[in-house]
């Protein structure tokens, strides 16, 4: 990068840092660690949900996500809508009402204490598994940026991120999100521009949108239905629903930010400005994914959009490696001639090429994950990275990295602090709290922020066996999502249930869950549907069953 890049990162990064940390640094008991005093307006709210989901990983991977597979993957956000409707009609009222701190309390005031454990624990796994992996994606940025090893960054970004969130807490989070999402959509929006003006002056933008389609990047609805696919119209309106319904409704990294709002309003409104913008949102970026997509049509491309990948492999085996790219080289001479004088009827040949592409680069791949056990073999999250790094002018490239670190500080320390937050109140405030120790619940908050942080340090040194970040975070949830909505479904609805019924109910959808996993080829928005419907199933029958020994039959007296 230039000087002008490093003054425009360094110079976006540490005005928002700063501002956080002097609008925050006054934390003197949880409501102000937690839910950021429960001060913000609805359209802070607003934000603070669309921030905290607006991770690194959306504009790295869901951009990777539309170049590879264009828009189907929208498909996912559906049923997000329907679901805030649902939250803001059921959820928040039950939530204020209590006024709880975490969404769990709830539970052991409506069923019992293992209930609630259970809830809470199955959230600090999957949570604290999903923050390694949003922790993942700004490495690779500083990794490939300052050439730096991506182990060790891993643990630089994690701890910068620990005191960034330690010194401020929810209120820093929640205070600095208007200048991150501000820089971020600025962002996005010149990529958006910038792509199309890049284009050789033969292909408008409906040329490009013609490419696209072509080579079937366009489809984002398919009505087709497939239990074994994972985006389609019906796997997301209705595992969609029910994955976002669990999210926004029982995940505490959710929960408090529109528990921070100053009244229900406040916080429905919020929670509704979330559903009519996360659809167009997720439509954007995937574009600008679809228009990366044409724009490397017209470049030569890499085997790898990892640049320390073919250097490597470059290094060792050289007239491999020079045969290889000798032969992508020509596959672009080839569709460049194609494309010079653009034609409709070119589209199949242009299949053709690309198939061959990609066929070439998978066999690339391949090698490298059977030769190179350190190096990582898919580059899907290094796509729209290359392109920041080797075609964005000078200013900008500072700029677009910011706008990814910015995100990444705001999703990752809304994780964190939603961690160190329900390990506080249903853990430790639950079972340890009375043992005199002399120090404030706010105390212990920063310390298991910092131990929830080491987790997730740990767990991003991994994360790079899986094909495509934003997939595995959304498959994380849906293996644990289900169970959990399924007993708030239990609480808010069926009263007469009670907490025994549910929990064993809640465990054996938890297993058949993970065993679809190992054992189906289920598309995994289906999980969540399965797992709520066997523990409302389940929890009724057994309550039946319990009711009937007990020789009472009218079930809504119990």
């Amino acid at each position: 990068m230039s000087w002008i890049d490093w003054i425009v990162l360094c110079g976006t990064l540490l005005f928002i840092f700063i501002y956080g940390m002097l609008k925050s640094r006054r934390q003197s008991n949880l409501d102000e660690f937690i839910l950021g005093d429960r001060t913000s307006s609805w359209w802070k709210v607003g934000l603070a949900v669309m921030a905290t989901q607006a991770s690194a990983i959306t504009f790295i991977s869901t951009t990777g996500q539309g170049f590879s597979d264009g828009l189907r993957f929208v498909q996912f956000y559906f049923g997000l809508p329907i679901a805030m409707f649902v939250i803001c009609i059921v959820f928040i009222p039950v939530f204020y009402r209590l006024k709880v701190y975490t969404a769990y309390e709830y539970l052991e005031q409506r069923f019992d204490l293992k209930t609630r454990i259970f809830a809470a624990m199955i959230f600090l796994i999957q949570r604290g598994l999903a923050a390694g992996v949003t922790l993942y994606a700004p490495s690779i940025i500083l990794s490939l940026v300052f050439g730096w090893n991506l182990q060790w960054t891993h643990v630089i970004t994690g701890i910068i991120v620990i005191i960034y969130t330690i010194s401020g807490g929810a209120k820093a989070v929640t205070v600095t999100q208007l200048q991150q999402v501000t820089v971020i959509f600025l962002g996005m929006a010149f990529i958006f521009g910038y792509l199309i003006y890049s284009f050789p002056p033969q292909i408008s933008f409906h040329n490009a949108l013609q490419i696209a389609g072509w080579n079937n990047k366009m489809n984002g609805v398919d009505f087709h239905l497939d239990f074994n696919n994972r985006y389609n119209f019906w796997a997301g309106i209705t595992g969609g629903f029910f994955l976002a319904l669990a999210y926004f409704g029982t995940d505490q990294s959710q929960v408090q930010r529109y528990l921070g709002g100053k009244n229900i309003s406040e916080s429905r409104l919020g929670l509704i400005m979330n559903g009519l913008l996360k659809i167009p949102m997720q439509i954007f970026i995937l574009m600008c994914g679809v228009l990366l997509f044409v724009f490397f049509q017209f470049q030569k491309t890499p085997l790898s959009y990892n640049t320390k990948t073919n250097d490597i492999v470059a290094k060792y085996e050289p007239d491999q490696f020079k045969l290889w790219q000798s032969s992508l080289d020509s596959i672009h001479d080839k569709r460049m001639d194609l494309l010079s004088s653009f034609s409709v009827s070119s589209e199949l040949e242009l299949k053709s090429l690309n198939v061959a592409q990609n066929n070439l680069r998978n066999e690339f791949q391949q090698h490298v994950k059977s030769e190179y056990k350190d190096l990582e073999s898919n580059d899907k999250d290094y796509i729209f990275l290359y392109y920041i790094l080797h075609f964005l002018p000078v200013g900008f490239i500072g700029l677009l990295i910011a706008v990814i670190l910015c995100a990444a500080m705001s999703s990752i320390s809304a994780e964190l602090n939603a961690l160190a937050g329900t390990t506080t109140v249903d853990i430790y405030k639950r079972f340890f709290a009375n043992q005199e120790s002399g120090k404030s619940d706010v105390y212990f908050s920063k310390i298991f922020t910092m131990g929830w942080g080491l987790i997730a340090i740990s767990f991003a040194f991994v994360a790079n066996l899986f094909e495509n970040l934003i997939q595995f975070i959304n498959i994380i949830g849906s293996l644990f999502y289900g169970s959990v909505l399924g007993i708030f479904l239990v609480a808010f609805m069926f009263k007469w249930i009670k907490g025994s019924a549910v929990f064993v109910a809640a465990c054996c959808a938890q297993v058949v869950t993970i065993v679809l996993f190992y054992y189906s080829d289920i598309g995994f928005l289906w999980y969540n549907v399965i797992s709520c419907c066997i523990v409302i199933a389940i929890s009724s029958i057994i309550q039946f069953g319990i009711n009937s020994k007990k020789g009472n039959t009218d079930l809504y007296q119990i």
